[in-house]
């Protein structure tokens, strides 16, 4: 059985592959933000998501008891339903390099919320770093300069914002129910509720998804958002909770602005000037000085029964 240190190593990996995973999504869902409504971006995501997780589903009963049941059910809803739409609304009103700033957040939303919620402590060197990565991310932001990529609306910045806050009631009640449940029930099911929420909201608000004019470019994007940055990204997520605590983990997510703004770089031809490239060795420095200098254990989860 690998070590203590290693199974931290290895959930801090997990983590950050999983961020930076997530930081394509903003990339993606632009894609397809150019060919239809966010609602129905997100509709589609999570519809390609939930396509590869099926075999997930058929493979692993879920053993969940009533409450539990109810507790995936909202942490479902927040994450995926009220989360997604209201941060792709956000992103269809503000361009990609602030939302990126924007996620920036995320880490001292988390830690902070751990540490109220999770009763999680995050120790001198874990503030540090989460300190050094937050301004990096925000150096990174400011430090990129978009070609035709629009403008920016502070009510768009504050959307993102808003769905980080909402996206830690599904981080903070997911690792609860990981405590007894593997991150591979919790993350399949998951993404099956949420996204028959997304079935019946999305249709009946926004009206039925566009078909027949979607290009192949679109499809692509939405495919790629769903598999690698909805269900690949969550199972690696749900899996490094199990292996460390979620204010420390909360860190790495600074590597989805730095995801994000390499693609600008070398897919769209955006251009990072120094300040920019000295937040991404800040954010790179942050991970680092986490993954090594952790002291912290999380207790192994139990299966239920």
């Amino acid at each position: 059985m690998p070590s203590p240190s290693r199974q931290r190593l290895a959930g801090f990996l997990a983590c950050a592959s999983a961020s930076a995973f997530w930081g394509c999504g903003f990339f993606f869902g632009k894609i397809a933000l150019a060919e239809m409504g966010f609602a129905h971006m997100v509709l589609y995501r999570f519809l390609f998501a939930l396509a590869a997780l099926v075999p997930l589903l058929a493979m692993h009963r879920p053993g969940l008891n009533a409450k539990e049941w109810r507790t995936l059910a909202l942490a479902s809803f927040l994450g995926i339903p009220v989360q997604f739409l209201i941060q792709f609304y956000g992103l269809s009103l503000t361009t990609v390099s602030h939302a990126a700033l924007m996620v920036g957040t995320m880490p001292v939303i988390l830690a902070v919320g751990a540490t109220l919620f999770a009763h999680e402590r995050l120790d001198a060197t874990g503030w540090l770093a989460l300190a050094a990565s937050t301004t990096g991310a925000a150096l990174i932001a400011f430090g990129r300069h978009s070609i035709g990529a629009g403008n920016p609306s502070l009510a768009g910045d504050l959307l993102v914002v808003l769905s980080l806050a909402i996206a830690l009631g599904w981080i903070l009640l997911n690792k609860r129910l990981m405590d007894r449940h593997s991150p591979i029930v919790v993350t399949a099911y998951g993404v099956l509720l949420g996204t028959l929420m997304l079935l019946v909201w999305v249709p009946l608000r926004y009206g039925a998804p566009p078909v027949a004019h979607v290009s192949l470019k679109a499809w692509l994007a939405l495919a790629a958002s769903g598999v690698l940055c909805t269900a690949t990204t969550t199972l690696l997520w749900n899996w490094g909770m199990t292996k460390v605590p979620a204010s420390q983990a909360g860190v790495l997510l600074n590597m989805e602005p730095l995801m994000g703004s390499l693609l600008g770089v070398f897919v769209l031809g955006e251009h990072l000037g120094p300040t920019a490239w000295a937040g991404g060795v800040l954010i790179l420095v942050a991970a680092i000085t986490l993954t090594t200098h952790s002291k912290a254990h999380v207790p192994e989860h139990q299966p239920a029964g």
